[in-house]
């Protein structure tokens, strides 16, 4: 309780909530969902007082009276919305500023490693491969969790307003509302109504809030696990193959994807129990009004009690029996809406945390140990998969605090556009000739490729990447790099997707200072997972799976 309370607290605070405009909001709500209890307690009342057929004067106020709560109960609704949602979006507006100022101060932007599971360390059962997708390195958290924390999960939080601040405090409103309104009529109907409001409102909620916990964790545990053994599998299935791991990896990731199946089935069990909570305290309500009723009804001599004809002692009048049977009907919408209110603010409170996470700069992995550049002009980086070299390349390139002039980083997945091969290149230098291309591209062993194009390196790659293979792809891209006026070229898997003899011989140049493929004068530093044995390179980087890194030297022969 104190955890909720505490949460209330820093929702309401990240979020700047107006008291006022809050109140507006529930007041509205109020009046609305008031008109439709006061419009079914009045129309029971005004349906049973005509079958006694009284003058029409009699029932004149009634008759204006319902249609007037009939006018007001959409009116109100649709100034409620109107009111939550402002408060809702100006929530939202502030939380991002606040959120965007704590990011800019915060110690994220440093690299850090990553424990995603690859070849070297295949995942296995329990060994917490799951924790791929939330130890993941930095440029996970930049482009993926950055952008779903500081866009969904505020979203999220502006979700709380509407569908949990607002619904739960209009809910426990007219719920008092109506068993008070009940009260006189018959004590054990309100009684009643009251432990059926308390199942619907309380339990049904408590249900829902334990599916969506349920349905989160199977997410993030058990799906990211098994997303993180099947890219594994499907990235490195022959090495996998080579090691006899692949067995192993495709097991992992089918008890993973099990267990996923099974956690959301769990939570869509609870989720079904709170959405039948509601109905069956409805009927609840309703046969228990009715069969107190039938007890009463009719006994003892009339008396008028608030507006009511009752009958004393202990028995109801027909428009009290009507009221009593018809009442909770309208009584069950205000809780209606709190198990979705549960899961809102179940989700609200795991957005939050990640925020709180976020802006304080935590990290879920240590910081990587090797942050300056080794000496030697050319430079291989390997490890295991995820355990940072391209986050390395990337703090070497400046990417995470101010770019460095004359350092390029070239990712693996750099962008392919829909227009010329020779445009594709100039996207690394603007004065490019067309000769300069075609000599690049056949220095990468793409000469065949380029050959059988109907115009060259004027030929446009319709679609961008879906125009080219995986392997010619990579050719582009290293022709892109090697065209670039940068003196330290840093390459990401370069040689990936291409024929192993190629790729080998390929990169075996990259490291080799006097193959003329890429100029003497030029740093070259290569990530990859296939280093040959006779490599040229100057220097090895090692990076381990925990992150740190350590340097291998060559002294030339």
């Amino acid at each position: 309780m104190t955890g909720l309370l505490t949460d209330f607290r820093r929702i309401r605070e990240l979020l700047a909530l107006s008291r006022w405009r809050m109140t507006i909001s529930i007041g509205w709500g109020v009046l609305a969902l008031g008109s439709g209890l006061g419009l079914a307690a009045l129309a029971a009342w005004l349906i049973a007082r005509a079958w006694q057929m009284p003058p029409v004067l009699d029932l004149s106020i009634a008759v204006v009276t319902v249609r007037a709560l009939g006018i007001s109960r959409g009116l109100c609704r649709y100034l409620e919305r109107l009111a939550t949602h402002d408060v809702a979006l100006r929530a939202t507006s502030t939380a991002r500023t606040t959120t965007y100022r704590a990011l800019a101060g915060a110690d994220i932007w440093r690299p850090r490693r990553g424990t995603t599971f690859g070849v070297d360390e295949p995942p296995t059962a329990g060994s917490g491969a799951g924790d791929a997708a939330r130890h993941g390195d930095p440029t996970q958290l930049r482009r993926g969790d950055l952008l779903g924390r500081v866009m969904g999960d505020i979203d999220d939080l502006g979700a709380v307003v509407v569908r949990a601040f607002v619904p739960i405090a209009v809910a426990v409103i007219l719920a008092l509302f109506a068993v008070g309104l009940l009260l006189p009529i018959s004590v054990p109907a309100a009684a009643i109504l009251a432990a059926s409001l308390v199942v619907a409102g309380v339990i049904a909620p408590w249900l829902s809030a334990l599916a969506a916990r349920e349905a989160e964790l199977a997410v993030r545990s058990d799906r990211t696990e098994f997303t993180a053994a099947a890219l594994t599998v499907l990235d490195h299935a022959p090495e996998l193959r080579v090691a006899g791991r692949l067995d192993a990896a495709l097991s992992t990731a089918t008890v993973a994807g099990q267990r996923a199946v099974a956690a959301e089935d769990r939570a869509a069990s609870r989720s079904a129990w709170a959405a039948a909570a509601t109905p069956l305290s409805i009927g609840v309500s309703v046969l228990g009004s009715l069969l107190i009723g039938i007890v009463l009804y009719g006994t003892g001599p009339a008396v008028t009690t608030l507006g009511f004809q009752t009958v004393e002692p202990g028995g109801i009048s027909p428009m009290a029996l009507t009221v009593m049977v018809l009442l909770p009907l309208s009584a069950f919408e205000a809780v209606a809406v709190l198990p979705a209110a549960a899961q809102a603010l179940t989700n609200g409170r795991a957005a939050l945390r990640r925020i709180n996470r976020l802006e304080q700069g935590e990290s879920e992995s240590p910081r990587m140990d090797l942050v300056k550049l080794p000496e030697g002009n050319r430079i291989a980086v390997t490890g295991p998969s995820g355990a940072g070299k391209t986050t390395l390349l990337m703090a070497w390139a400046g990417l995470f605090d101010t770019p460095r002039p004359g350092v390029t980083f070239f990712a693996e997945d750099a962008h392919i556009f829909g227009t010329t091969v020779l445009e594709n290149l100039r996207v690394a230098r603007g004065d490019i000739t067309s000769d300069e291309a075609v000599r690049a591209l056949r220095a990468v062993g793409a000469g065949p490729w380029l050959d059988a194009l109907p115009d060259g390196v004027d030929t446009e790659l319709i679609g961008g990447a879906a125009a080219v293979s995986g392997g010619q792809r990579r050719r582009i891209l290293l022709a892109r790099a090697l065209l670039s006026p940068a003196r330290v070229l840093l390459l990401d898997e370069p040689t990936e997707h291409l024929e192993a003899e190629a790729g080998t011989d390929l990169l075996r140049r990259l490291l080799d200072e006097s193959s003329g493929l890429v100029a003497p004068g030029r740093i070259v530093v290569v990530v990859t997972h296939q280093l040959p044995a006779d490599h040229r390179a100057d220097a090895l980087v090692r990076v381990a799976a925990d992150g740190h890194s350590s340097v291998e030297r060559f002294i030339p022969a």
